[in-house]
């Protein structure tokens, strides 16, 4: 799983952490937001308890999770740590309680739980895997479809196995309709950035003819996804 770390988590026990889990290519440079970029769709801070309670007390809690929920990727907030570490921090728990309440009902930040980095990891694999049966059509979009011409578009590729929000768009900028990108064959869909061979063969699988009719001759298409490991 891809993985892009802020160069300023180096110092703590993250990087081991992400290495000891085994399932994260870590690439390690400057984030403009966030502590992690997994699979180039989340975005995830991370913060201790008492790091929790440090941006409460500084103020900076807030603005920081203003900008996470309007950021390109879903975003979430990880507290990481035990009740003991919360302790230590001496802020009543009324104020972290109503500092976590603000940040999740009313500026709509999602806030995850871990007791240490390698659970944090682990959350953030979860997450990536459960986001990549999203885009796959593994499991159910919530919400109501979205309105606007260009918004419902971009939901409507989304459906497709590989498509988030991120190549919908590329898709769109690059064929101006989501008529065009169906009759797109693999070999032009893979002129659009991050669309690689594999992803444009299970584009084309989904969009094509159902099994069994392949182009009306009766021969059923292969599946793309025999080969998992296969590079997208």
């Amino acid at each position: 799983m891809p993985l892009i770390l802020d160069d300023r988590e180096c110092r703590g026990p993250l990087p081991d952490a992400l290495a000891a889990s085994g399932a994260f290519d870590v690439e390690i440079r400057r984030l403009a937001l966030g502590d992690c970029l997994v699979d180039g769709a989340l975005l995830f801070e991370r913060k201790t308890l008492p790091d929790l309670a440090a941006s409460i007390k500084e103020g900076r809690l807030f603005s920081q999770a203003l900008r996470l929920a309007r950021a390109r990727w879903p975003a979430a907030l990880v507290l990481e740590g035990t009740a003991g570490d919360l302790a230590r921090s001496e802020m009543r728990w009324e104020a972290i309680q109503g500092a976590l309440i603000n940040v999740s009902l009313f500026i709509g930040l999602p806030i995850l739980r871990s007791r240490s980095a390698l659970e944090t990891a682990r959350t953030m694999l979860y997450a990536a895997e459960q986001n990549r049966a999203v885009v796959m059509g593994g499991l159910t979009r919530r919400g109501r479809r979205p309105k606007g011409k260009a918004a419902l578009q971009s939901y409507i590729l989304q459906g497709l196995p590989g498509v988030g929000p991120e190549r919908a768009a590329q898709l769109l900028a690059r064929f101006g309709s989501v008529e065009a990108v169906v009759s797109a064959d693999a070999e032009v869909l893979t002129s659009v950035a991050g669309i690689g061979s594999q992803t444009a063969r299970r584009l084309r699988w989904a969009l094509g003819d159902t099994p069994g009719n392949a182009s009306g001759t009766g021969i059923k298409p292969s599946s793309p996804y025999k080969n998992r490991s296969a590079r997208t």
